[in-house]
């Protein structure tokens, strides 16, 4: 089946007129960090911290461009036909392979539609149709309505009952929510979504709804360190956080600027010249994907990951969580069924190394600094000298070629094993620096004093208008729009009582605006 609606060509001609990930210089680490979280969405997200024009939506509309297209229930034109009186699913992008994700709106369509609602019939053939991943960008002055969802007033006012309206984290499941400028973002939208994401559902319960829907989607954020921190609570949320800042060359510059004029002049030709490479992109994280549930982790490589975590004083366990989920990623990446250590080296580069806060203890067995050298001689005596070996005996120094095994050689390297766990850590007291691109975010972040954010007062006089709020008193500034979604449902009955009225509006239908407003700082110099 082809994809079909407005939905699926907007999001296949966003795909089309992405940059090519394979075509982007440099980004390493970045690219395989964007790679691993593709192929685990449920891994915790990537956030991005760069500079102006260092590409950062460039990597995460490149990424999206190699996503799999995915496979939907079709339930009509509106998600859940027109009968009067019957609810519209909840969510969106609905899985026909998760009955458990199914609503009972989307079941008792199914119904209506000849299909078995419990999906357990293999017989029974579901309306599907293909489409291709979502790309949704949560824009800067969201609001809480729009990102969760809310009441659908001309439905509500059409079906006499609360209908409602999916935001963007129902639009984003199964596909890529970007959040460009995450810490220009309000803080009360940032904690919505990440409790959202990292739940895997989002859950309404606000204007007389009570419902949930399924919120799986790969979360990818990117800011600018110049323009102000991100709380660090916010950071641990992501599982991995890199930096867009790198050292270019010359020839490396002059091969961005050339690239980009090509691709702004002539795209189809640009991405023609790198398809084969974004098709073995794309193949290989669609195989990853498959072969993700099958690929096994050990306990003792557990247990090196957490080892790692104590070595560097990561609060928490969310690193270690990561960590191994990292791991089985990068293994099915590689096309293997078990992690090697390669991978858990990967997993605490990217995942562990970033969240170090201190130096790991050095080995008890090795001295902390070099022995002192021994005292001068008193004067007129000879320092000592060492000992000479008696003739007899042979130097430690020298083994004996005669009794080596002779099969020795022929162990090669193909017959041996790959190591199952690193045979040294990585965060050591001693070791160099494990990747630039860590050291440029935690720079970044150092450089602008750490997170935090200066205070807010909440209002209901002056402010931006954040959310709705039940009123605590006289109504100082009405908000219209959540007013009428509350009085939406009970627009029927109250036109039978007041038939000269085309909207009736009762006391308890008002809802107040919460405004909020930057607490000022007074300075007193003395």
């Amino acid at each position: 089946m082809v994809a079909s609606g407005p939905a699926a060509s907007a999001g296949a001609s966003a795909a089309a007129r992405a940059f090519p990930l394979a075509a982007i210089t440099g980004h390493g680490t970045l690219k395989l960090a964007l790679l691993l979280a593709a192929v685990d969405p449920g891994l915790g997200g990537v956030v991005i911290a760069g500079g102006r024009g260092t590409g950062k939506s460039v990597l995460a509309r490149g990424l999206h461009a190699l996503l799999p297209p995915i496979d939907v229930l079709d339930l009509g034109p509106t998600g859940g036909g027109t009968v009067p009186g019957q609810p519209l699913p909840a969510g969106l992008n609905i899985d026909p392979q998760c009955p458990g994700d199914w609503d009972e709106a989307t079941r008792r369509r199914l119904t209506d539609l000849g299909a078995d609602p419990t999906g357990s019939d293999p017989a029974s053939l579901l309306p599907t149709k293909v489409i291709p991943a979502p790309f949704v960008q949560v824009p800067l002055g969201i609001t809480e309505d729009r990102l969760v969802g809310s009441v659908d007033v001309t439905a509500s006012l059409a079906s006499g009952q609360a209908v409602f309206q999916p935001g963007l984290l129902a639009e984003a499941h199964r596909g890529v929510l970007y959040v460009d400028e995450l810490n220009l973002l309000d803080d009360n939208i940032t904690n919505l979504l990440l409790a959202a994401v990292g739940s895997g559902e989002n859950r309404i319960e606000r204007e007389g709804l009570s419902l949930s829907h399924p919120c799986r989607c790969l979360l990818i954020a990117t800011f600018n360190p110049e323009e102000g921190a991100v709380r660090d609570h916010l950071l641990d949320r992501f599982a991995i956080c890199l930096s867009a800042n790198q050292v270019l060359d010359l020839e490396q510059r002059v091969e961005i600027s050339r690239a980009a004029i090509e691709h702004a002049e002539t795209s189809d030709r640009f991405r023609a010249k790198w398809q084969e490479d974004s098709d073995a992109l794309a193949t290989q994280l669609l195989l990853a994907r498959q072969w993700l549930p099958d690929v096994q982790i050990s306990r003792e490589q557990i247990a090196y990951l957490v080892n790692e975590a104590l070595r560097g004083g990561v609060e928490g366990h969310r690193s270690e969580l990561y960590a191994v989920r990292v791991a089985r990623a990068h293994a099915a990446l590689s096309g293997r069924d078990r992690v090697e250590a390669d991978d858990l080296q990967v997993a605490v580069r990217l995942v562990i190394a970033p969240r170090a806060s201190q130096l790991p203890p050095p080995d008890p067995d090795q001295p902390l600094e070099p022995p002192p050298p021994p005292p001068p001689p008193p004067q007129g005596e000879q320092p000592p000298e060492d000992p000479e070996p008696p003739e007899n005996e042979q130097e430690p120094d020298e083994p004996d070629d005669d009794n080596e095994p002779d099969d020795q050689d022929d162990d090669t390297p193909e017959d041996q094993a790959p190591p199952q766990v690193p045979e040294e850590f990585l965060l050591d007291p001693e070791a160099v620096a494990i990747d630039p691109d860590l050291l440029l975010f935690g720079a970044a972040k150092a450089k602008t004093g750490g997170s935090g954010s200066r205070a807010v007062v909440f209002s209901d006089s002056r402010g931006r208008y954040v959310k709705p709020m039940l009123p605590r008193g006289p109504v100082k500034r009405i908000a219209v729009d959540a007013t009428l979604r509350a009085a939406a449902p009970y627009q029927k009955s109250r036109r039978e009582r007041e038939p000269h009225r085309k909207v009736v509006v009762e006391d308890g239908d008002l809802r107040a605006k919460q405004l909020q407003r930057k607490a000022g700082a007074l300075v007193i110099f003395l």
